[in-house]
């Protein structure tokens, strides 16, 4: 099979602040594979988490590697290919960037869309949340209305705390929302690892008092340790994203977290994103899914396996002025996955 690779960069509506800093616009890293007449599409987007960066270059620099190695396999040697992909170190990005456009490719050849490849069941589905960055209160606000605006059906949000002002600031920002959007009652916080054990179990029952339904990532990664002890003490559910990157990340946690949120780019696609599923499962914990800085292909990918989820933050590309992709519809605040073979993506027109 063929590998071509192309870059594109896209550009936020509302850039994104977090505990750790602010994002306007990312370049992504696009993947087509071509075998016997049929192209799959993937694609990965760069992230900062873990032991080294990912950075665009280094994905595109290492798909670049692999690439003569593919000529002579097919789409269908999966096995032989993650083997492939692990012995050359791809990063982890990368690895799903070519995964998910194996999983296109193989849906094509079966013309069924990889939900109903699957058998999974669109139906159970859940809302998205749409998420809202660090910002002073009046901006907090403009925000929620500004997504309102843009998406009347919105029935979730997620917002980014561990601002760098204090827990007095992350307080403000909360009240704020709430009495800018009363009508949405299901809202989260992700504190990106902004909060020591202190602050996170302060915040757990100041939360709690404001109905907030789970807080995801509340200690820096690298401090699971100190898990427990807040596991112990907090009123709500605690879900871990940076902690934990693939399956073998989830035996560890079982006795400090209520859950986990996958991420395509941390695991390495949509075959490990199915492993985490079944393992967490196994162990008695709740799945979210989410995203980075990633367009239309990549939530759509996810979107297929999204009958398995309990919460799903699959928004980013909702909030993206020049996405080249389209694909999974927006309906009563829920992505759905079309009934188009293999992800159902296409090229928006003028998407180059």
């Amino acid at each position: 099979m063929q590998l071509r690779i192309q870059l594109f960069t896209v550009h936020k509506r509302f850039p994104l602040t977090i505990s750790r800093g602010t994002t306007a616009q990312t370049t992504n890293v696009c993947v087509a594979i071509e075998h016997e007449g049929i192209e799959g599409w993937g694609e990965a987007s760069p992230f900062s988490i873990g032991e080294q960066p990912q950075t665009t270059e280094a994905i595109a620099r290492s798909l670049q590697k692999i690439a003569p190695l593919l000529k002579a396999l097919s789409p269908l040697e999966r096995q032989r290919i993650e083997r492939l992909m692990l012995e050359a170190r791809l990063p982890s990005a990368a690895r799903a960037a070519l995964d998910i456009a194996l999983h296109d490719w193989v849906g094509k050849q079966a013309n069924l869309p990889l939900w109903q490849l699957w058998g999974l069941d669109r139906d159970r589905i859940v809302p998205i949340s749409i998420t809202i960055g660090i910002n002073p209160p009046d901006i907090a606000q403009q925000r929620v209305k500004d997504w309102l605006g843009q998406v009347p059906t919105l029935q979730a949000l997620k917002l980014k705390l561990g601002s760098p002002e204090g827990v007095e600031a992350d307080q403000a920002m909360v009240v704020a929302i709430q009495s800018a959007a009363p009508h949405i009652s299901q809202i989260s916080i992700d504190a990106n690892g902004g909060w020591n054990v202190e602050q996170a179990t302060q915040m757990a029952h100041w939360l709690a008092d404001r109905g907030i339904t789970y807080i995801e990532q509340p200690l820096p990664r690298g401090q699971e340790g100190d898990l427990p002890k807040l596991y112990q003490a907090s009123p709500l559910p605690i879900f871990v994203d940076e902690s934990c990157f693939t399956s073998y990340d989830i035996l560890p946690l079982v006795d400090r977290v209520h859950g986990i949120n996958i991420k395509l780019m941390k695991a390495g696609g949509l075959t490990e994103a199915w492993r985490m599923i079944h393992t967490a499962r196994a162990c008695g914990l709740r799945v979210m899914f989410g995203c980075y800085s990633d367009s239309a292909l990549l939530n759509t990918a996810f979107a297929h396996l999204s009958p398995l989820a309990d919460h799903l933050d699959l928004d980013s590309h909702l909030n993206l002025l020049d996405d080249p992709f389209t694909g999974a519809s927006f309906q009563n605040g829920r992505v759905l996955p079309n009934e188009q073979p293999g992800l159902g993506v296409k090229l928006r027109a003028g998407g180059g």
